[in-house]
């Protein structure tokens, strides 16, 4: 008389996939972050986030640096989402927007929190006074650290012009600050 084997088969260990799980962990909520500062749109982030990463992982064999992940992943999200503003004629050549880097919360003090909340509500606010092209240029060049060059490319302008739409950023972020007396930021 045979014998059924029962047993559930065991998972067999994958490391591409495990690999890539982490990735995603490690960045999702700063891209979302990204993108959605660039749409203003939850729904729009939300599928914007997954399609970049999508995009990210198909072209996963291009990474040949680790180390550069971050900017590499931070590169295809802002690219996703010129594209779909694009797209959606909500962008003329390249304009997009976000906002100083998010911090975590494990651990710290519930006055500091609420005062983050403040401050970064006051930037959300203050940032609806720019261009679409300043908040693109100075978000890019400022909270993502890319360099000017990448930031010309991306937005398809010079990099006189990136510099000329950051300078006009602050100024205008400065006399928002000042005129509004609200908690701003490094201008």
């Amino acid at each position: 008389m045979a014998t059924e084997n029962t047993a559930s088969p065991e998972r067999t260990p994958n490391p591409q996939a495990d690999a890539q799980q982490r990735f995603i962990a490690e960045h999702m909520r700063r891209i979302f972050l990204l993108i959605y500062r660039l749409v203003r749109n939850v729904d729009d982030a939300q599928d914007l986030t997954q399609e970049a990463f999508i995009k990210a992982l198909q072209r996963s064999d291009q990474l040949k640096d680790l180390d550069k992940a971050a900017h590499w992943m931070s590169r295809i999200a802002s690219n996703t989402a010129i594209d779909f503003l694009r797209r959606n004629g909500r962008i003329s050549l390249s304009e997009i927007d976000e906002m100083p880097e998010h911090y975590s919360s494990h651990g710290e003090h519930p006055e500091k929190l609420a005062l983050e909340r403040e401050r970064r509500g006051a930037m959300d606010t203050a940032l609806e006074i720019l261009t679409d092209r300043e908040r693109a240029a100075l978000v890019m060049r400022d909270v993502e650290d890319l360099p000017a060059e990448e930031v010309a490319a991306i937005l398809k302008c010079s990099k006189a012009t990136v510099r000329s739409h950051i300078a006009n950023a602050r100024i205008k972020l400065k006399r928002y600050f000042a005129e509004t007396g609200m908690p701003g930021e490094r201008v």
